[in-house]
């Protein structure tokens, strides 16, 4: 029995209901919460006792939707052309940055995705991945980098038909199927898997029917859901009411697409008509803020309509600190009538997604949930108690504050160390990105 027993923190749940706890002690065992409360870890002799005086416990938190393979994008160096446009911003800049990656790029991408996130207080990351010169294996490769560091993970192949039409899109396909499999003979032979998988698609734009319906029979056979962008701009819905004739939510629920397990992303063009057939489907849908910014995409006016709204980052890093913020305040700026609190939901209603791949509880420190949890350093100046738990989040808490962070039981990041050098880590990554950069430069859009 491995043990950890936090003493005389302060324990603060993120989601309604909000709760806070005064000097209590959090007991681990193994991967899972089995005490919270006064004087609680006396009775566990022999556990590894961490003294959380002074500090605040919180549930880890999940960004529901990353891009790992933009790890090595953080400044580029290339020449691109114009971008006065969604499609123009794909096309010079993304699309040549995937085509460019190769086995230890996408390495040295997952471990430093991974270590900021953690760094940050993110326990979990939801990722969708393109690597068009390197499909087979690359999830193995994400997954690898992922495990460790020690983050929790989901992980999927974009499947698309932009460079290689149906040849790329069965090879997407097949990268998919064979990660779920291989994460399914983990639960097999009796192990936990950190990460687990989805059934990943680019755009609509650039799934043709027939790739819908290898996605769906890869959705059937694995069991897995969809993890697809949706209407990040206009011009997808354009595009499938002039090719199709379909708004794009109908376009995937008349291939079956639609489940309690599929994860939307953006969905800034979604009329009414889809945002109702997605809560009737209970399927997911991540907001993206700081990224719809940068893209200059618009605002998703239609959140407050979506039942199960989660936050995401788009591959802007692992900081939902940040991204919580962004939110809000972007939500404000639009006019919007939300509070912290309920952005404080959206981002903690990761944990339900994360409870229909894992079978397991997330979100809350409580008994019976897993052991996924961030420490911090907070010193509020002002009284933090239930009701103004949110605004704290909000307004006061940073990524500054992440003392330690704690995954599947185990401590991840202990006063702000890692159990590895990362210094050294940084330095190779960045020789790797530059010869990505070169490699880009070559690469026409």
């Amino acid at each position: 029995m491995a043990v950890t027993v936090f003493t005389h923190a302060r324990v603060m749940q993120t989601m309604a209901p909000f709760s806070v706890q005064e000097n209590v002690d959090v007991v681990v065992n193994n991967d899972s919460i089995v005490a919270v409360g006064k004087n609680a870890g006396s009775q566990y002799a022999g556990a590894k006792v961490i003294d959380a005086s002074g500090k605040t416990i919180i549930p880890g938190m999940v960004c529901s939707h990353h891009h790992y393979y933009s790890g090595l994008s953080r400044g580029m160096l290339v020449q691109a052309g114009a971008q006065e446009d969604f499609i123009q911003i794909l096309k010079e800049w993304w699309w040549r940055l995937d085509r460019a990656l190769d086995e230890e790029a996408l390495y040295y991408s997952s471990l430093i995705c991974s270590i900021d996130a953690i760094a940050a207080g993110t326990t979990t990351c939801i990722d969708h991945h393109a690597s068009p010169s390197f499909i087979e294996g690359s999830l193995d490769v994400i997954a690898k980098g992922m495990q460790e560091v020690g983050v929790r993970g989901a992980t999927c192949y974009e499947v698309t038909d932009r460079n290689n039409g149906m040849d790329e899109v069965r090879s997407g396909v097949k990268e998919n199927i064979s990660f779920a499999k291989q994460v399914d003979s983990q639960r097999k032979a009796g192990k936990k898997p950190l990460v687990e998988a989805m059934i990943g698609g680019h755009a609509p734009f650039t799934i043709p029917n027939e790739g819908l319906e290898l996605m769906k029979q890869a959705c059937d056979e694995t069991g897995r859901g969809i993890h697809l962008h949706v209407a990040e701009d206009k011009y997808d819905v354009v595009h499938s009411h002039h090719t199709y004739h379909k708004d794009i939510v109908k376009r995937l629920d008349d291939f079956g697409l639609l489940s309690d397990n599929s994860l939307l992303v953006h969905g800034l063009w979604l009329n009414e008509r889809e945002i109702e057939l997605i809560n009737e489907r209970k399927s997911y849908l991540a907001h993206n803020p700081r990224s719809n910014m940068n893209n200059h995409v618009g605002y998703c006016n239609r959140l407050r309509s979506v039942d199960n709204l989660v936050l995401g980052t788009d591959g802007c890093g692992g900081n939902m600190f940040e991204e919580i913020k962004i939110a809000f305040f972007k939500h404000k700026d639009d006019g919007g009538p939300w509070w912290p609190g309920d952005f404080a939901n959206v981002l903690g209603r990761g944990n339900a997604l994360l409870e229909r791949y894992f079978g397991e509880r997330f979100g809350r420190i409580e008994v019976g949930y897993k052991a996924d949890l961030t420490i911090l350093d907070y010193n509020n100046p002002t009284p933090l108690v239930a009701d103004n738990a949110a605004g704290h989040i909000v307004w006061g808490m940073s990524s500054n504050a992440v003392e330690s962070v704690m995954v599947e039981g185990k401590m991840v990041m202990e006063n702000r160390s890692f159990g590895f050098d990362v210094k050294e880590i940084y330095a190779k990554a960045a020789e790797v990105a530059k010869r990505v950069w070169k490699k880009v430069d070559t690469i026409t859009p």
